[in-house]
């Protein structure tokens, strides 16, 4: 590999690396072991950088390699000595039908075509579609629960609103600022948060979700913004589901199933 091929490589890796956090973070439920896959990934591939596939786009060569490893490990779901809320996810995750879950989420919320999901799964296009379909029936049958809405703009909240209730949820109300957040939360509290991360009064979803967290449990928050990258630097405390506008039915479909699946977050610190 010459050295101006290299630092392609280093390049294009360097601007996808944020959307492989958000999906390992996604498929893993947490900040911490999804960028450790995520970072698992970067040395693979440093100490082998065949393993690079130039023949395919740089996104689908990135998130081919995190799918080798990740395969490799065993896709851990099994009993890992959880208690509570942890244990009730990995109970959940064990129920699904082995690679539904991985192909939803490349295909929702890292929007990759089907052809290209069966390229990073090395699978045909026909298994990685029926993949995507089987998990989208399995996580709709499996939870319902009681979803909160922060957005303050009136066509966005509708919009969520009608497909969190179409997917068998109950929305207990939409806040749009910070303080009508923590009075929601308050008098009805949700099994899930759907948040924006600018709000109307120039206040912020990010603080209104960290003072729900603090005051009354942790519980799985979905994050909304035009700015994702911005949220997944790998740097500090930052969220474990996140949506980028303008976001698609299938992306809220896929992040809330998912994220009530794990039934836990990380608290956001900015």
């Amino acid at each position: 590999m010459t050295a101006q091929s290299s630092s392609d490589m280093t390049t294009a890796i360097g601007g996808n690396l944020p959307y492989l956090r958000r999906y390992a973070r996604a498929l893993t439920g947490r900040q911490d072991s999804g960028d450790r896959y995520a970072a698992a990934t970067l040395e693979a591939i440093l100490n082998d950088p065949e393993l690079y596939d130039s023949g395919v786009t740089d996104k689908v060569a990135l998130f081919r390699v995190f799918h080798a490893i990740w395969m490799s490990s065993g896709m851990p779901v099994e009993d890992s000595g959880e208690t509570g809320l942890a244990a009730r996810a990995q109970k959940h995750l064990s129920r699904l039908t082995e690679n539904t879950r991985e192909a939803l989420l490349l295909h929702t919320i890292e929007e990759f075509p089907i052809e290209e999901v069966a390229q990073i799964m090395q699978v045909s296009a026909e298994e990685a579609g029926q993949y995507v379909d089987t998990a989208f029936l399995e996580m709709r049958d499996a939870i319902s629960g009681k979803i909160m809405i922060i957005e303050d703009e009136a066509v966005i909240a509708m919009d969520l609103e009608s497909i969190v209730m179409d997917m068998g949820h109950r929305v207990t109300g939409v806040a749009r600022t910070e303080a009508a957040a923590l009075d929601l939360a308050g008098s009805d509290a949700p099994d899930l948060i759907l948040s924006d991360i600018q709000l109307a009064d120039d206040s912020s979803g990010v603080d209104a979700v960290n003072q729900i967290l603090a005051r009354d449990g942790d519980r799985p928050v979905i994050f909304i913004t035009a700015f994702p990258e911005r949220l997944l630097t790998g740097e500090g405390p930052e969220p474990a589901f996140l949506i980028s506008k303008p976001y698609s039915e299938n992306q809220v479909r896929s992040a809330v199933s998912q994220a009530l699946f794990f039934a836990s977050t990380e608290t956001l610190i900015r």
